[in-house]
């Protein structure tokens, strides 16, 4: 079974600006290249696993974020890092009706992405990461058996909340992060 960096998208991948779904508005995060390709080297997988409730909320479509994947996907292509597979949940609880409207398993914190992975990658959680910047993000991981969970501190995360996360290390930035440990 092959080992796995987990990211999630908005605020990790890209600046979370709010609600991206178009090449034009997507801006790299600064090391994100970097990081994949330290992963890459390491031999991780890359997998992205991204709540998108601007789907349920009208935003955009499906078939828009699956373009702007597509184009972010060759954009690391350019920078000799290899994506695995990109999960995205279109659900949100409160918002979509009958379509999207339900509070599903894929949804994080929910592990469901995590557990697809799994299942259809043959990637093997024990021995995976995940990074992302709310706890909704590691709470996934840690439901999903992923023992190495990192927190990007972002405007999403209070102080005061650290001393209960289910992260397993906290970094400022995406230097910080050692793939190789």
């Amino acid at each position: 079974m092959a080992k796995a960096l987990f990211l999630d998208r908005d605020g990790i991948i890209n600046l979370d600006h709010g609600y991206v779904y178009q090449a034009e508005s997507f801006e790299f995060m600064p090391g994100i290249f970097e990081l994949c390709q330290n992963a890459n080297g390491a031999g991780y997988q890359i997998i992205i696993v991204t709540n998108q409730s601007g789907i349920a909320r009208g935003y955009y479509s499906e078939e828009q974020v699956n373009q702007l994947h597509d184009w972010m996907i060759e954009q690391f292509k350019s920078h000799k890092v290899d994506i695995s597979k990109v999960y995205f949940c279109p659900h949100h609880p409160e918002h979509g009706g009958l379509q999207y409207q339900h509070n599903c398993l894929c949804r994080k914190p929910n592990p469901g992405m995590l557990l697809r992975a799994n299942r259809e990658l043959g990637v093997d959680l024990s021995q995976s990461i995940m990074l992302g910047d709310k706890e909704s993000d590691v709470q996934a991981a840690l439901k999903a058996g992923i023992p190495h969970r990192i927190l990007l501190n972002s405007d999403y995360i209070n102080t005061a909340d650290l001393k209960h996360t289910a992260a397993t290390q906290v970094v400022s930035q995406l230097s910080e992060i050692d793939i190789a440990k």
